[in-house]
Parts: structure tokens; sequence; C-alpha cells
């Protein structure tokens, strides 16, 4: 025994806490894919790389720089991209699609933690290098953490305030030991984190926007920049990475170009002709009717419908709460109502939508439906006498108008609330004690928008409600979304299969102030703060699932968007040329393992 004790006793005096280096790991569970996996299950192996592709976004961009606050939404698409990919940044593990939440070896080839997830540590691969044939060390990591921290806009800047130590480990190995503010998701958030080149970035020139081609440990390089136009991306012959299990089958073109357009019809014409290789489309009546032209009939254009196996998220109206007109849970409320989805669905979108009653619809985290168990109801404790008692016990559904756009049971109702909320309809206006009418502006960023905004508007005039509708071009919204300079905004709320951080930037207290992050609502509510630590923190599946629902209700029931609509397939016409792996995974089609099928 003393042959066992010993040396235990003496790691733990010595700070050292034992443990397993593991090829992945997995927010609940453990990895779907054995140590020795070759490939994703997802991607096509044996694909013959070459060929190219161009990707077509509607905006601009003013920065090869993806992480600071100048650059968001205005970077340049590929440099660090959930969608086409990380071309030229990379993450310490690579994320599986085909698992909720599940990372497996890339920078670090193996990693460390213990069952509580106090600690992990990150064995770097000594195969890694940069663009220039460096090394990629603990130290680059390190200093990315803190470069992150001093300089880049949220969810980079904050990810140190949760450890309470980092540190050099052995020549490869960098290891983080966590503070009491960190969750079980953390470490494989950190897994998820880019890293940079110390000797390659300057800290001091780092917040401000540059075309600079920077150097990168990725797959591509940058070839060329047209500011605000294009990018074109080219292979790196020399990636260290194309052998790693988790790259094999992905990253198949020699070279990818991004065009950037103004405008989305501008955008689908460059595609008609060719010009642009793949677009998504998500307008059923666009997917409907548009598709006419020469290349469709040849046979030169293809259009592809993928079943979404995700949550719905949450699409809708978002009220700004900072403004006094939309503090009032029953104004909010009534406001909801007057949304008419029927008429919207079946005159703007030709019936092909659903309505979203849950911001995890289509998953068993939605709370639609379900009435509150025993273990949720333990978790909410005295919380779940703020939730809805038709929310609570799964009873609640978003009134079916008639589809005539002015409803007259539906508007009743919405008065209703309206008037317990302080307004009331005096000669003809929705007006407050004072006699001041209830009118606010809805900003939307491009025609689609507006066109939803406008059936809005319609229905909210028939009860005297005055709403205005300004459409602004990308970097004005951007400007007044970041300062908060609006009342109310279209936003979508992704949902994944493992929730976490995202819902604290999303609805936390300390989210509402910090210039940034996704806190559109401007919600500080303690309760709410309550049931995402319950969710970050939950060890078991069950658990999880109960507090995903428990405040999946308390946010329904906060009424902080108008829901709309969402889509259970993904639809996308792509050149013939472009082809893609037969498995789509869970997460859906994943743009990095298409190819171009001309070279095979």
């Amino acid at each position: 025994m003393l042959r066992i004790v010993v040396p235990l006793v003496l790691s733990l005096l010595c700070g050292a806490v034992a443990a397993e280096p593991l090829h992945g790991i997995a927010m609940h569970g453990e990895p779907a894919l054995p140590p020795d996996y070759k490939h994703f299950p997802y991607v096509n192996p044996d694909v013959k790389k070459g060929g190219k592709i161009t990707y077509g976004v509607v905006g601009t961009f003013d920065s090869l720089n993806p992480f600071i606050v100048k650059s968001n939404r205005t970077t340049a698409r590929g440099m660090w991209d959930p969608e086409y990919g990380n071309l030229v940044y990379e993450s310490l593990m690579q994320r599986s699609r085909d698992e909720p939440y599940t990372l497996y070896g890339l920078l670090a080839e193996t990693v460390e933690w213990d069952d509580d997830r106090t600690f992990i540590q990150f064995n770097l691969n000594p195969k890694a290098k940069w663009a220039d044939g460096q090394p990629v060390t603990p130290e680059d990591v390190m200093f990315t953490f803190e470069l992150m921290r001093d300089k880049a806009r949220p969810p980079y800047s904050e990810r140190l305030k949760v450890v309470a130590k980092m540190e050099k480990v052995g020549e490869h190995s960098v290891r983080f030991t966590f503070n009491d503010k960190a969750d079980r998701e953390t470490p494989l958030n950190f897994g998820l984190f880019p890293v940079l080149p110390k000797h390659a970035v300057d800290p001091e020139t780092f917040d401000r926007s540059s075309l600079t081609p920077p150097v990168g440990s990725g797959p591509y390089k940058v070839k060329t920049v047209k500011p605000g136009e294009s990018i074109t991306y080219e292979r790196d012959p020399n990636y260290w990475g194309k052998d790693i299990p988790a790259k094999i089958g992905t990253d198949n073109y020699d070279q990818i170009t991004v065009q950037y357009f103004l405008e989305d019809t501008t955008l689908f014409e460059a595609f008609k002709k060719g010009d642009v290789d793949l677009y998504p489309d998500g307008n059923p009546g666009h997917w409907a009717d548009a598709y006419n032209f020469p290349a469709v009939t040849s046979g030169a254009v293809v259009k592809d419908a993928f079943p979404s196996r995700l949550p719905s998220g949450m699409l809708g109206f978002v009220f700004n709460t900072r403004r006094p007109i939309f503090a009032d849970l029953k104004v909010r409320e009534g406001l909801s109502l007057v949304f008419d989805f029927e008429w919207t669905n079946k005159n703007l979108y030709s019936g092909a939508y659903k309505r979203t009653q849950s911001f995890w619809q289509n998953s068993e985290f939605s709370s639609f439906g379900v009435p509150a168990d025993a273990r949720e109801l333990a978790l909410l404790g005295p919380i779940k006498d703020r939730i809805a008692p038709d929310i609570l016990n799964g009873t609640y559904k978003l009134p079916v108008t008639d589809g005539s756009g002015r409803d007259r049971n539906v508007l009743k109702q919405a008065v209703a609330l309206l008037k317990q909320g302080g307004y009331t309809i005096q000669g003809g206006k929705m007006t407050d004690a004072s006699g001041r009418q209830l009118a606010f502006e809805i900003m939307t960023q491009n025609p689609g928008q507006e066109k939803l905004a406008v059936a809005y508007q319609r229905s909210l005039q028939a009860i005297g409600i005055a709403a205005s509708i300004r459409t602004v071009d990308d970097s004005q919204y951007q400007s007044r979304t970041n300062s908060r300079d609006y009342d109310m905004i279209l936003k979508s709320y992704p949902s994944s299969l493992s929730p976490g951080n995202e819902q604290l930037r999303r609805w936390s207290s300390d989210a509402k102030t910090v210039e940034g992050t996704d806190s559109f609502a401007g919600v500080a509510d303690p309760d709410i703060d309550t049931l995402i630590d319950h969710l970050l923190r939950a060890r078991s599946a069950e658990d999880f699932t109960a507090a995903v629902r428990s405040l999946d209700r308390l946010l329904l029931s906060g009424h902080y968007v108008v829901p709309l609509y969402y889509n259970d397939q993904q639809w996308v016409a792509r050149s013939k040329r472009i082809g893609h792996p037969d498995i789509v995974p869970l997460y859906g089609y994943q743009l990095p393992a298409w190819w171009d099928a001309s070279v095979q």
C-alpha cells in the first residue's frame, strides 16, 4: 500500500494532478469515436483535393482580424469561420459535427482533465507548425490568451476570468487551473480557443483594423485581398495537419474565394451567372420560384434540401428592454400576440414555415407541450412562481389566427394585456395615461426583414400602435446594434444540442452593459442568471435537459422576443461542379467537407 499511497501524496504535495491523456472529450458522456479513429463519419476520406470554390456573402469587410470589436460582423470570412472552416487560424481541438459537443485533437494532440473539471491540460502536437515553419509552442497559447484578454472582443476577452493559474508544463503542454467562476463547459470552450503566433503578432497594434495577411497554422494562406470586395485563400502545401484524423476529408480546394455583395439580389444574380458556386437559401418563396434560369434547366445548378435535426432556435422581433416602453411584461406579451403568423406564412412564404413556440423547439430541450417534472421543479425552486402556469404545465401555445392579419379575437386579447400595462385605445390610438401614443421603431437591415416588419406594422396599426420601420446599411446596423441604439430589431438566436456559455452572452445580467455581446434584449434578471448557472453546472444528461427546459420556460414567460418561425430543412443551391458527402451529420451539411468534383 505504501508504494501506492506515498507517490500519490507526494504528487498532491507538489501540486500535480495525475490524469490520463485523452484523444477527445465530451460535454456529457464519452466521445463516440475511439482513440484510433481515422476520420469523422461525415467526410469522404478518399476525396481528391484540388480545384476551387467561390462563396458569396452580403456585406463588406475592412479587417482580416476576426477577434476585435472593430471588425465584429465586418471581418473577412474564412479567417476564423464556423461555416467555411477556420482556414487561417486554428483551435486547440476540433469539434465533431456529428455529436452534441465533443472535441478531438488538433493543435493539441491529447488533453488531460479531472472528473470535477478543475483543470485542463493541452498537450500540443510536436508536429504543429505555423505557416512560416516555426513550431506552435505553449508560449504561443499563453500569449494568445493574454492578448485576447487585453485587446479582443467578447467572448475571447473573457476567457481568463475563470482561470486561477495558466502554466507551461514540460516542453509541449499548457495547463489551465480554473477558479470558482468556471463551469463544466469551460474546459471544452478552451479547446475551441484560437491560437496565434507570438513571434508574428504585435500586441500594440492588434486591436486596430488591418488588411495585412497574418501568419496562421491553418490549411490556407491569404493570397489576395480586394478591400471590401473579395478575399482569396490558397492551400498551404506544407500544412502540418493534413494527416490529422480530425482534418481528413476536409479543406479540399486548392483555392477558396469569398466575394462580397451589397445586396442579396446582386449575390443571387452572380450565382445565376456562375460567378458564385453556392447559394444557401432561407426564403421559401424564393426557393420555390426563383430557380427557373438556364443553368438549372441544363443541370449545371443543383438544388439540395437537407433535413435538419437541430433545435429550431428563436427568430423574432427583439424588444430592447432598456427602453422604458418595453419595460412592462404585459406590454411585451400583448405586442407579441399582435403578430399574425398565419397571414405572414401564407402571404409571404407560401406556407413553408412552422411557428416557433420555444427556444429549443424540435428537440428534447424544448418545454413546448412538456409539463415540468419533479426534477425540473426542484431545479426551479421558487423561480417556478414567476413562470406562467400554462408554460409550466406545458399547455402554452401561441394563438392561431384566422389568417386575415387582423383577427379580432386575438387582437382583443392583445388589447387586454396592453391595458394591464397601462395603455388604452383613445381616439383610435393606443395611448398611456398621459395621452402619449405607444410608438416605436423597428430597425431592419435588408429588404427581407423590411417586408416582415411591414407585415407586423400592418397588424399593430389595427389597434392604434405607431410602428415605424428604418432599414439601414450594414455599417450603421452594426454601429447601432453595438451601442444598443434601437427600439426593436429582428434577430436570430441559434440553438444547439449543447447550449452553454452563449446563454451568458445573450441573457445574463453581466452581458447587458458589455459592448459586443448578444444581449440584444438587455435582460438583467437574477433568476435567469441562476438557471443559466444550473445549465452550466449540470453533470448528468438528465439534469442538463431539465436545466435547459427550465431556462426555456423562464425566457418564454419573459416575452423578450416576438416568436416568428423556423424551417426544418436546410436549402442550398450549388454548381454541379461542387460535390458533397452522402452522409449529413447531426449539425447539418458541412461546407469544409465539400469538394470540387471536376478534379475527381
